[in-house]
């Protein structure tokens, strides 16, 4: 009846929102591990793996998994509608986390950013499509089967094969949307696999045994695949950028690239309403994101810090930068120099 519904809803609340928890934790901790182990060896940015002998990475990679865990337990039990829009709280934990942390102050504006960000997505997500019955795995087999669906799972995998192999040797250390682009495009295709996986072992428990079809197994390497690149471009990110900044552009993409290919294989009926809200959700993340890039290297004195600071108002200093404004701001890299091609 009701009761039970609400129930399963709170389950997948409570799921959700540790999995938040644990993931925005995660970032940080793995963050703390590269630093480590970049001390020590070559750098995950260069190319090391250094990383792998570090306790603090592998406690990061276990509370990751854990939060993936509890994340997909919850599309188990709640509806996505409830389950999406949490994901943008492991943003704030782990943009508030680094700054306890990890030295890497938020600013003001950073807290703005944040804001930005988690009510941009309840907006989208809110108004996000109901979902369609599925009978089992074959029929979302079918549904991957459709063209349009083909044709973005091959414009995905070509674009991001394209990102690999072509531009991040050449810009991934200056430009942060190349490991991160890498990590969404094939995250988008990881969700739409674990998404049949949760299916297939729910309906199983269920007594409909989904495990005799090889589409389910199919599935279970699409998702081994696609989760090992996702780790190694999400670390290299990480250790060339601001943590603070790659999660929430990280969850952006992610989140968009998934709603995109989710709409493209269930064609779930849409009002205008909804589209332009989705799409004014998405706006304000964007800025929200934004906002985080640009303020990053601020060290903000004087009124605008500390609301009871003396300084006669808001004063602004780069840290790092020079007084010359000829030169480029380190905005959008943390390394000021150029990188020697």
């Amino acid at each position: 009846g009701n009761m039970g519904t609400s129930e399963d809803n709170l389950t997948g609340f409570i799921l959700a929102a540790s999995s938040s928890a644990f993931i925005g934790s995660s970032f940080v901790v793995k963050k703390k591990g590269l630093k480590q182990a970049g001390n020590s060896g070559i750098r995950a940015g260069q190319g090391g793996y250094g990383y792998l002998k570090e306790p603090l990475w592998w406690i990061g990679m276990v509370s990751m998994i854990l939060g993936e865990v509890a994340n997909f337990a919850a599309y188990a039990f709640a509806p996505a509608i409830l389950v999406t829009p949490l994901g943008a709280l492991s943003i704030v934990v782990s943009a508030i986390l680094a700054h306890h942390f990890l030295n890497e102050k938020l600013n003001i504006f950073g807290m703005v950013g944040c804001v930005q960000c988690i009510a941009g997505s309840v907006a989208i997500t809110l108004h996000a499509p109901e979902e369609r019955e599925i009978s089992g795995v074959n029929e979302l087999f079918l549904l991957a089967m459709q063209p349009d669906f083909l044709l973005y799972a091959f414009a995905a995998v070509g674009s991001a094969l394209y990102l690999m192999f072509k531009v991040a040797p050449k810009y991934g250390k200056t430009h942060i949307f190349v490991n991160i682009g890498i990590c969404s495009l094939f995250g988008s295709l990881s969700v739409i696999s674990c998404k049949a996986l949760g299916m297939a072992i729910k309906m199983t428990f269920e007594g409909s045994n989904q495990f005799k079809y090889p589409v389910t197994y199919f599935c279970m390497v699409v998702v081994a695949c696609c989760v090992v690149i996702q780790i190694n471009y999400l670390n290299k990110a990480l250790d060339l950028f601001n943590s603070a900044i790659v999660s929430p552009i990280y969850y952006v993409m992610f989140t968009l690239l998934v709603i995109f290919a989710s709409t493209i294989m269930f064609k779930e009926q849409q009002t205008t309403t909804q589209i332009l809200t989705q799409l004014c959700g998405f706006v304000t993340i964007v800025s929200g994101t934004f906002i985080l890039h640009m303020t990053k290297d601020m060290d903000l004195t004087g009124a605008l810090a500390g609301f009871n600071a003396k300084g006669s108002g808001p004063v602004a200093v780069l840290r790092g930068a020079s007084s010359k404004l000829g030169e480029e701001l380190p905005i959008l890299n943390k390394e000021s120099r150029k990188p020697l091609d």
